[in-house]
């Protein structure tokens, strides 16, 4: 069965609210004279220890939300692994801020809720 219209409305704009938040955290910014993105994520990611927490948890409550759209289980245990890969890696000094600019988790996220939705994987219940 497909989704009421209503229904379709709210997911599609729940998408865009939180693309725009995974924009602003991974490519909101551009460095001059190059075409390498970046967003609040990295920058917040200085800060040894607690600005990767608070980036990990930034990216856990994007999940929250995608996660009431109905996502299988599958999609939303990969993007917790996204997230768990940036928190480590990114927790490197020097190495792991590099990384952070190129590995721009929530947009992955995003981008697997917007594939799995699409080609319906998403849980029944969100269906109902």
């Amino acid at each position: 069965m497909h989704a009421p219209a209503r229904q379709t409305g709210f997911v599609e704009d729940e998408l865009a609210r939180l693309s725009w938040l995974a924009d602003l955290l991974d490519s909101r910014f551009r460095i001059p004279g190059t075409d390498t993105r970046f967003g609040l994520d990295p920058l917040i990611g200085l800060v040894p220890v607690a600005g990767d927490a608070i980036g990990a948890i930034a990216s856990l409550y994007i999940v929250a939300r995608l996660s009431k759209l109905g996502l299988s289980h599958w999609t939303k245990l990969r993007m917790i692994m996204n997230i768990a890969i940036d928190f480590f890696a990114g927790s490197v000094p020097v190495a792991g801020d590099a990384f952070d600019v190129a590995y721009k988790t929530n947009r992955k996220n995003v981008a697997l809720a917007r594939h799995a939705l699409s080609r319906g994987k998403a849980c029944r219940r969100a269906q109902r």
